[in-house]
């Protein structure tokens, strides 16, 4: 059976080591056919790093993109434009990588044409040695199946399990740190990540995701589509800390937006309120201070976040509507 070139893609932001020892893990792949595409938003690199860099580009090991901005999706997009595989395979520029891992991803669209994207398991750095090796106390915690919650749009963000879940299954969504697409899916059905996630980006794979729908495609989680996410405190899409100004509002901007643009007026109601209760009060499984004067702060930031992003929806639909009719 033909074996389809993949494109591997690392956005990166201002990270070193961690974004060198990535590739490095992608390079040891055992899969025949792929390339490594960087796109890099990383102004100044160390110089080793920098060194490392222009040496595989020039050998042709990756394609190195530098770009003048620095925003996550855009960066996808960038990089499923410059891509020449069938399947495209995101990872973060914090991984560890086992050398079966794009070609674990890629079985799953080879066995059934009607999957459309692969959701990998991710083990974060904290919780890698007990899923990996069961632990006592940790055991009871892996799962066959989902809580049937994780299929609602409106409540599904938190039921899901990218570290404990085991068996292969179809789900909503992706985790943005693992994941791969077949490239048609942007190039056939014109579905593409939307710039105007902003800060962390986050919800920019879930609203992705939910779109995907759309195409007829299923989105397949694959356990043994694994990697290690070390989550480093520097870098990545985290341009800005997550106790700044800047992130609370990006933050709660990016749910509404997401809710806009893809729930039932049911479904945004419970994730609206789940948001409320998860991330402004403070309760499980966010874990947040109770305290009176935290709460009134993200429920400031809760509100601002809603009118902010109901502005961000209003623009689009008004640019949209002037780009198809062209009104004067």
């Amino acid at each position: 059976m033909n074996k389809p070139l993949v494109s591997v893609i690392i956005p990166t932001y201002k990270r070193e080591q961690a974004l060198v020892d990535s590739i490095q893990d992608a390079l040891k792949q055992n899969y025949p056919s792929f390339e490594i595409l960087v796109i890099d938003q990383t102004q100044n690199h160390d110089q080793e790093v920098e060194s490392f860099l222009q040496t595989h580009q020039e050998e042709e090991k990756i394609s190195w993109y530098r770009v003048d901005w620095a925003s996550l999706p855009r960066a996808r997009n960038y990089g499923v434009s410059k891509a020449k595989g069938e399947i495209v395979i995101f990872i973060d520029d914090d991984v560890q990588l086992g050398e079966n891992y794009i070609s674990s991803h890629v079985q799953n669209y080879l066995n059934n044409e009607k999957i459309g994207a692969v959701a990998g398991r991710v083990l974060d750095r904290m919780k890698q040695f007990s899923a990996q090796t069961g632990e006592k106390g940790y055991s009871t915690a892996f799962k066959e199946h989902l809580d049937p919650r994780a299929s609602d749009p409106g409540l599904a963000w938190y039921h899901l399990d990218f570290v404990y879940l085991i068996k292969p299954q179809k789900i909503i969504t992706a985790r943005g740190c693992n994941m791969s697409f077949r490239r048609d899916i942007f190039t056939k059905y014109n579905v593409w990540f939307d710039e105007r996630f902003r800060g962390s980006a986050v919800r920019e794979e879930s609203d992705f995701c939910l779109r995907l729908r759309g195409t007829g495609y299923d989105i397949w989680y694959d356990p043994d589509a694994q990697l290690v996410h070390l989550g480093e405190e520097m870098g990545g899409c985290h341009d800005i800390t997550t106790k700044s100004l800047s992130y609370q509002f990006a933050f709660y901007h990016n749910h509404f937006l997401m809710g806009l643009k893809n729930l039932t007026l049911a479904q945004q109601w419970r994730f609206y309120g789940k948001l409320f209760d998860c991330h402004v009060l403070g309760n499980p499984p966010c874990n947040k201070s109770g305290s009176f004067t935290k709460i009134v702060s993200r429920g400031v930031f809760y509100f601002l976040g809603f009118m902010d992003a109901l502005k961000t929806q209003f623009l689009g639909l008004f640019i949209s509507y002037h780009s198809r009719f062209n009104v004067e």
